[in-house]
């Protein structure tokens, strides 16, 4: 049998206190805003924007609050949790629980460029081309975290760099759950809960031990989702971006694409988080209005074609 791996790995960087701390998470999303304004700048400075260099900071800090945050949250909230959140609503505000949705943020962040472009009176095609760019390098930082927090995680398998989360216990049946709180006692010096369990498992290698005998191996879909949806997407984008003439939207519209197809593969590996919608999981689903979005940008963009200042008047 293989010795498959628990995972261990502490969602704080730094914590301070029962519960309260410096996240991976949080950091993970402070990182993509920080690459988004740097790679945008460095694409504006080579006259590969519609908006100067001066404008970048508040135009980032702009698709960070009202495009990913709140378009994230919401996404989440409306697409994968919508009777939670009509029984609480507060849980919009629980960010440091985690679940922000790719297909809000990526909802939340076309509607505030679109808005932009008009207050500003630019293309709103080539205001979002450097952006999903940025998009890219978020996408794979952000599923790094959700490795980090042991969440999103795979279908069962056998190989062998599979990964038992601890998480996973939430799904258990309640015989299951009752056993491993009756054998976690011992690891506590007083009542202790299925939280108080998962919690504690980084700090622990014998509780790990203990609770990795009543999970599942399974793909550690995270990293196949930041390997395909961030990194190669990544690539990609900025290949064509730096080294291709494009018209303004190529580049947009070349992302949806990329996300909808890459989502979808990595969606075989990943455990379904919220049932189906006929044969496709709810990613799969969302992905196939992804596909007709940026095939629309795609067709805009070669039918009216206009290009960024660096590749205007070339032949």
């Amino acid at each position: 049998m293989i010795a498959y791996w628990v995972h261990n790995l502490d969602p704080f960087a730094v914590q301070v206190g029962d519960g309260f701390g410096v996240r991976w998470y949080g950091l993970a999303y402070l990182a993509a805003f920080a690459a988004s304004y740097f790679i945008y700048l460095y694409l504006a400075k080579r006259g590969l924007s519609v908006i100067p260099p001066e404008k970048i900071g508040d135009f980032i800090t702009g698709c960070a609050v009202f495009g990913v945050l709140i378009g994230g949250r919401l996404g989440e909230m409306l697409f994968y949790d919508l009777d939670g959140f009509l029984r609480d609503p507060l849980m919009f505000f629980r960010v440091w629980e985690g679940g922000m949705s790719a297909h809000g943020g990526m909802l939340g962040v076309a509607l505030y460029t679109l808005w932009y472009a008009w207050r500003h009176q630019v293309s709103w095609p080539g205001l979002g081309d450097n952006v999903v760019i940025g998009a890219a390098a978020g996408i794979f930082l952000g599923r790094l975290a959700n490795f980090v927090n042991g969440e999103l995680y795979g279908r069962p398998v056998e190989v062998a760099w599979a990964v038992k989360f601890p998480k996973e216990l939430y799904e258990a049946p309640v015989e299951t759950q009752r056993e491993v709180l009756g054998r976690a006692q011992e690891y506590f010096s007083g009542p202790a809960g299925l939280d108080d369990v998962v919690a504690s498992v980084p700090g622990s290698p014998e509780l790990a031990g203990m609770v990795g005998e009543y999970l599942t191996p399974r793909h550690p879909s995270q990293i196949y989702e930041a390997m395909l949806e961030g990194a190669l997407l990544l690539v990609i984008l900025w290949l064509v971006r730096t080294k291709v003439r494009v018209p303004n939207g190529v580049i947009t519209g070349l992302f949806f694409v990329g996300y909808a197809l890459t989502r979808s593969l990595a969606e075989i590996f990943r455990s379904p988080d919220a049932g189906y919608v006929w044969l496709l999981t709810k990613g799969q689903f969302l992905s196939v209005f992804t596909l007709l979005v940026g095939v629309g940008f795609l067709v805009a963009a070669w039918r009216r074609p206009d290009y960024p200042p660096a590749w205007s008047g070339r032949g």
